[in-house]
C-alpha cells in the first residue's frame, strides 16, 4: 500500500481542539487525513466516522447532499464524548472527481438522479475505495469501533481490516426540498440505512 503517514499537528474547532494527521498516497498523489479528540488508544471502541470528501456540501454549503452536516455531526459527536476519530478521505463525488460531479449535477438538474447520473457519465453508481484505510487504521492503532454510518460498504470495509465493528450508529441529518431525492436514492439503490441502528 502507497500511503504513509507524513504529520500531526492541532486543529481546534468550534467543537474544541482535534489533532490532525495527515497521510500522503504517492500512487493517486492524493493526501487524506484523520482527525482524533482524547486518547484514542485501548480496548475500549472507538466512536469513528469514515468521511468522503465533499468539496460542495462540506465547504460550500449545497443543500444538494446531507455531507456537510453528516461531517459537523461527527464532529460534534465525537467532542461530546470527548473521545473519536474521523477518517477524511479524498474521493470527491463518490470517487469520480469534483468537475465530473458537476457534470452529474447537470444531469440530476435534468431529471436524472444521483446514480443514474453517474452511469450516465461511465461511472459506477459508487466509485469509492476504502482501502486507503489500512496503514491510516494500523498507524493509529484502531481495533475496534462504533461507526457513525448509514453505509453498509464502510462497515464492510472496517471489518475488511480486521477492526471489528462493535456498534453501527445511524446518522441522522435533516432533509430539505434540494436533496430529498438524493437521500431516497442512497437508500433504495444504494442500501444506505437510515432508519436502523444495531
Amino acid at each position: 500500500m502507497s500511503v504513509r503517514y507524513i504529520e500531526s499537528s492541532r486543529l481546534p474547532t468550534q467543537w474544541g481542539d482535534f489533532d490532525m494527521h495527515g497521510f500522503e498516497d504517492a500512487e493517486n498523489n492524493k493526501e487524506h487525513v484523520v482527525l482524533t479528540m482524547g486518547d484514542i488508544s485501548g480496548d475500549e471502541p472507538l466512536l469513528v466516522r469514515i468521511h468522503s470528501e465533499c468539496l460542495t456540501g462540506d465547504a460550500l454549503f449545497s443543500l444538494r447532499c446531507d455531507c456537510g452536516n453528516q461531517l459537523r455531526a461527527a464532529m460534534q459527536a465525537i467532542a461530546s464524548q470527548g473521545r473519536g476519530a474521523i477518517f477524511y478521505l479524498r474521493q470527491e463525488g463518490r470517487g469520480i472527481g469534483l468537475l465530473n460531479k458537476i457534470k452529474a449535477y447537470k444531469l440530476q438538474d435534468e431529471g436524472a438522479d444521483t446514480v443514474e447520473a453517474n452511469e450516465q457519465l461511465g461511472f459506477g453508481a459508487d466509485m469509492r475505495d476504502y482501502s486507503m484505510l489500512g496503514p491510516m487504521v494500523e498507524h493509529l492503532g484502531v481495533s475496534s469501533v462504533r461507526l457513525i454510518t448509514n453505509n453498509p460498504r464502510k462497515v464492510a470495509a472496517m471489518e475488511a481490516l480486521s477492526v471489528t465493528v462493535a456498534e453501527r450508529i445511524t446518522l441522522h441529518t435533516d432533509s430539505n426540498p434540494h436533496n430529498e431525492k438524493y437521500l431516497r436514492t442512497k437508500a433504495g439503490k444504494l442500501g444506505h440505512m437510515f432508519g436502523q441502528k444495531d
